[in-house]
């Protein structure tokens, strides 16, 4: 764990201060799981979960707040067993989908979640032929259900590829209603206006929380960052924490920790765990 922000030291031990009442949101490719070339095959970290049931005893919720369909991130992340483990403790795992589009809970059991936008079937209907005149035509298509995401992370120059799509998909998006998240070596097509930043707010506001920890390590959760800004800025304790972040330098700038992806995460949140009980007694 290093502190990167002047503040960092002591927006730490300002949340584990408030943990009782503090919120830990978190990605989860990058961040629980490693990233793979595959999505389908991103398992959760195997000590994610003993570190996250140990964690929940001393804060107010935990959330995962993922791009991820929910349904798929609670089976590649073994959620619903996690949600059990965590309800056993008397508290609650929270699962915002897509972006915050969808919501499940250890409690509801359940996902919640709108219909798709309009204009989702144009623009795959239109995407391929897009890919191949951008000689892109292996590029990955994950179809979300609410979403559609382009990988280039399988192809020999992902990063070209993907500076390459940026211009076209983000013009065929906005001509069918649609806006765009660009990621690491991704970019998801998806109806505009909720972001994780929202879910942020919302599970602040839902658990009356006083402390807010935010682990991310992509461009999507840049409006999760900001988000907390603002809870700052109302008086909460927060703290934000980059993981993985040598492809982007906007979330470094913004955070007030860096670790060195899923393992630095967990490191921080088993200290974290050790500092909050340690206050306690």
């Amino acid at each position: 764990m290093e502190f990167i922000s002047a503040s960092g030291e002591d927006r730490y031990a300002a949340v584990v201060r408030a943990a009782g009442d503090t919120v830990i949101g978190l990605d989860l490719d990058g961040t629980l799981s490693p990233i793979v070339d595959d999505p389908t095959q991103a398992r959760i970290h195997p000590d994610a979960s003993e570190v996250l049931i140990d964690l929940a005893d001393q804060v107010a919720a935990i959330a995962i707040i993922t791009g991820r369909p929910a349904r798929q991130a609670l089976a590649l992340a073994d959620l619903d067993d996690l949600g059990e483990a965590i309800g056993e403790r008397g508290k609650e795992l929270h699962v915002f989908g897509q972006y915050g589009n969808e919501r499940w809970s250890s409690r509801s059991r359940r996902i919640v979640s709108p219909r798709p936008p309009s204009g989702l079937g144009s623009f795959l209907a239109e995407l391929p032929a897009l890919l191949r005149r951008a000689d892109a035509a292996d590029a990955y298509v994950e179809e979300k259900g609410l979403a559609v995401a382009v990988h280039t992370r399988r192809l020999a120059e992902p990063q070209a590829t993907f500076e390459r799509l940026l211009t076209p998909i983000s013009e065929l998006a906005a001509a069918n209603g649609l806006g765009i998240e660009p990621g690491r070596s991704v970019i998801e097509v998806r109806a505009p206006g909720t972001h994780k930043g929202d879910a942020v707010h919302t599970i602040a506001g839902e658990v009356g929380a006083r402390g807010f920890l935010f682990a991310g390590d992509d461009l999507g959760d840049l409006e999760a960052f900001s988000a907390v800004d603002d809870l700052r800025r109302e008086g909460l304790a927060t703290l934000l924490v980059c993981s993985s972040c040598d492809e982007h330098d906007a979330l470094m700038r913004r955070a007030d920790v860096a670790v060195e992806g899923p393992v630095g995460v967990l490191a921080l949140l088993r200290q974290l765990t050790a500092d909050a009980r340690a206050t306690r007694l």
